[in-house]
């Protein structure tokens, strides 16, 4: 099974995304590339891949960037791309993002939703912003977050301009959006929508532990060493 080759052609020829966009997002745009390839010994031949596809085959997606909709869109294709792979198996998302548009992050959080497999999600290094809510938004009991990671929400930003019927209608839909925000990660994290509201007036920053603590995250990921 070439799952790069698969997943391209699910993504471009079923989903409509952009080839080059898809492309550039598994890692495959010239010689200035760094991501790492890999040598895999198979059954008849010895195939080359890189990480991020191999990292796939065990059903592991990588959320590394800003969100916005190319992002959005591929991050989505992945998810519908393993469950029609197998349903019955979980998918994890490793998510070190600074968040991003809202518009396009809510579409990646309506599918981790709507498909079958449960989503496991981990942060690694930084959760914020949208980036933050698609954490949340994982498995219950299945949502991590490494050691010195950090998690931070916030209200919604966006600016308005043109005549003033315009910014009155932008000014509505940006407060339908931050009680849309709000409710998911009250539903998710089990705080109460006036914490939320409250935490999120400014940055609010969490580390791990304060991630753990308020329901962001189930746990946090340490090394175990061994027991005398």
């Amino acid at each position: 099974m070439d799952i790069k080759k698969d997943f391209r052609d699910f993504s471009v020829k079923h989903l409509g995304n952009s080839g080059l966009a898809t492309d550039q997002y598994m890692g495959m745009y010239g010689p200035t590339n760094l991501t790492p390839y890999i040598m895999e010994e198979r059954r008849l031949n010895v195939a080359q891949m890189d990480v991020f596809s191999r990292l796939m085959m065990d059903r592991i997606i990588f959320l590394g960037t800003g969100i916005d909709d190319q992002v959005a869109n591929i991050v989505t294709a992945q998810l519908l791309f393993l469950e029609s792979s197998d349903a019955s198996k979980d998918i994890q998302i490793y998510i070190n993002s600074p968040g991003g548009s809202v518009y396009a992050g809510l579409g990646i959080y309506d599918t981790m939703q709507i498909i079958k497999p449960d989503v496991s999600t981990i942060c690694t290094g930084m959760a914020a912003s949208m980036g933050a809510v698609l954490l949340v938004a994982g498995e219950k009991g299945k949502r991590s977050a490494l050691k010195h990671s950090r998690v931070m929400i916030h209200q919604p930003s966006g600016g308005a301009q043109g005549v003033a019927s315009d910014m009155e209608i932008n000014l509505r839909e940006m407060l339908k959006l931050k009680k849309e925000l709000y409710d998911i990660i009250s539903i998710h994290s089990g705080q109460t929508y006036e914490w939320v509201e409250k935490a999120s007036d400014r940055d609010y920053w969490m580390t791990s532990s304060e991630a753990k603590e308020y329901g962001m995250v189930d746990e946090v990921l340490e090394r175990k060493t061994d027991k005398a």
